[in-house]
């Protein structure tokens, strides 16, 4: 009778959906502490180890990192065809980076326990992070000049320090010529060939004009010009310095300090100075634009890009989402019909994503954008502006997937103002829409912010559509820069969900590219946290603020 009463007052589904909630959580919370371990620690400077092994029967050297260790079982390994030392019972395997890819021919090699020999950590191994061919593994030899031996010995780590500093500096230089000097003035070469071909158009191109534009095409090539000059020289410094190393089968290799990212010995550094090498390597993975097919570098574009979208997705779908509930809660007749729409907005928040990729392919770029291009653009043709996937697309695109979201939750914000506080601004004179505007749509604000997190969250995790409207795997400029009108809304864009599909679906490297596939897929959730949290301060400042008009 105890255990049936029990039941009956309720207390048993309490605890199990407590139970059901706490275990949630703790699901949550070890996923993204197993994403955080797996990618976060790849910038962590890992020992270099010199392995001395046994391989068909010759001794050989390998140099690297390892990054991973398989236990095979007895009976796994012989049907697999690896041979077992001394009846083991286990086969215990290594996976070692090893660099070199431009000597060796790959990355990783994996490396049984039972055949190696030694294992040693000496302090003169070094790292070499280079912006092509991967990181290099093995001993500093010399440092060159103008191709002459400048330094040997104990003399070369501390002559090649200041050089690989001078080496960046210069680096970055004639980046910032190239993209943002020279590209300026490329820009404005080709706004100038577009606005010469418009006249044309129209008949309106006279020699006057084209006088005008030879003499600021003419200032514009001597700008080039410059930039190209100093660029040169530049180009000079940075060539002049070079380093020799030797790999693990003592292959001595020349190496530019210009393709150099960093150079370290892990095995001769210290606690506080790998953790400050961390920093800046996480700094940089955040910043910098990426390298080798995504597989290296940074993610900043894919980070500007995925935030961008969002912002402007939220800014199309919030005006659209609130006039379409205001209109059926406040203005349209309460009918079959409203209910019919309303069943309507329900479904389209179950309609796959894809679809909704499909048709923003179909109406915004081919249909809208097109004919856009036809009636203000027709001196772009035959390329198109906005005739293509771009970021104006990938928003209208996802405002559409969560405009759904925002009209139920603002309808039933409006649905819970009470009847009182409308009739009380009524009787004191206030217009229908005076009552909306000033008393109606502010109590209502904190269930609107509550769609447009919902909205938020699902947006910016969204992939499949974006694939067809306007994303892309490496964007060569971002949607955002110093040239008239700075926001480029037919620009193409990177975007945080599709650079993990790419990066863990579309890399040649598997390997290499498996931790930041972790590490992007964390940044990803702290970006839509991050987001969302803002979102949830501006609701609760509402909510605050009428607060004691809702009690009311």
């Amino acid at each position: 009778m105890m255990i049936k009463e029990w039941f009956k007052s309720g207390s048993p589904w309490v605890w199990l959906n407590a139970a059901a909630v706490s275990t949630s959580i703790i699901l949550v919370v070890g996923l993204l502490f197993l994403i955080a371990v797996r990618g976060l620690g790849h910038f962590w400077p890992a020992d270099v180890v010199e392995y001395h092994y046994m391989d068909n029967g010759k001794e050989s050297i390998m140099i690297g990192e390892l990054v991973d260790t398989s236990v095979m079982s007895a009976k796994m390994a012989k049907e697999s065809g690896y041979k077992l030392q001394d009846n083991a019972d286990t086969l215990v395997q290594h996976l070692i980076k090893t660099g070199n890819r431009d000597i060796l021919g790959m990355d990783f090699r994996w490396i049984q326990q039972q055949n190696i020999k030694s294992e040693r950590l000496p302090k003169e191994l070094i790292t070499i992070e280079r912006r092509e061919w991967g990181n290099f593994y093995g001993r500093l030899t010399a440092v060159k000049e103008n191709g002459r031996v400048i330094a040997t010995g104990e003399k070369v780590w501390t002559a090649v320090q200041s050089r690989i500093d001078r080496a960046h500096k210069i680096y970055d230089e004639i980046e910032h010529i190239q993209k943002k000097q020279i590209g300026a003035i490329n820009y404005r070469l080709e706004r100038l060939r577009l606005k010469q071909r418009s006249l044309e158009l129209k008949g309106k191109w006279n020699e006057e004009l084209a006088k005008e534009q030879t003499q600021e095409k003419s200032e514009l090539a001597k700008e080039y010009q410059g930039y190209q000059a100093q660029a040169a020289i530049l180009y000079k410094e940075i060539n002049r310095d070079s380093i020799l190393a030797k790999d693990s089968t003592g292959i001595e290799k020349e190496i530019p300090l210009k393709s150099i990212v960093h150079l370290i010995r892990a095995n001769n550094m210290g606690v506080f100075t790998k953790i400050i090498t961390y920093f800046a390597k996480f700094g940089e993975f955040i910043s910098e634009d990426p390298r080798e097919a995504n597989t290296e570098g940074g993610i900043f574009p894919a980070i500007f890009g995925t935030v961008m979208m969002v912002m402007l997705m939220a800014v199309i779908v919030t005006p659209f989402g609130v006039i379409a509930a205001v209109y059926m809660r406040e203005y349209a007749k309460q009918g079959f019909t409203t209910r019919l729409i309303r069943i309507a907005v329900n479904n389209l928040a179950g309609v796959p994503s894809i679809v909704y990729g499909v048709f923003g392919l179909g109406f915004f770029v081919y249909i809208l954008g097109g004919n856009i291009d036809a009636i203000f653009f027709p001196e772009a043709a035959p390329a198109p502006v906005f005739g293509t996937p771009g970021l104006l697309w990938a928003s209208l695109t996802l405002a559409l997937l969560t405009l759904p979201v925002v009209i139920v939750s603002t309808e039933e914000g409006l649905s819970r103002v009470p009847k009182s506080i409308r009739e009380g601004s009524l009787a004191l004179g206030a217009t229908k829409i005076e009552t909306l505007w000033r008393t109606v749509l502010p109590m209502a604000s904190p269930a609107m912010m509550t769609g447009l997190i919902l909205a938020v969250a699902r947006a910016a995790g969204e992939v499949a559509p974006l694939m067809l409207v306007g994303v892309v795997k490496l964007a060569p400029t971002l949607p955002l820069d110093g040239n008239f009108p700075f926001l480029h809304l037919d620009r193409k864009f990177m975007h945080l969900g599709f650079h993990i599909y790419d990066v863990g679906f579309q890399s040649p490297n598997v390997e290499a590219a498996r931790p930041l596939v972790y590490a992007t897929s964390l940044l990803l959730v702290m970006v839509i946290i991050g987001l969302n949290l803002f979102a949830i301060g501006i609701r609760n400042n509402l909510r605050e603020k009428f607060r004691a008009l809702e009690g009311m």
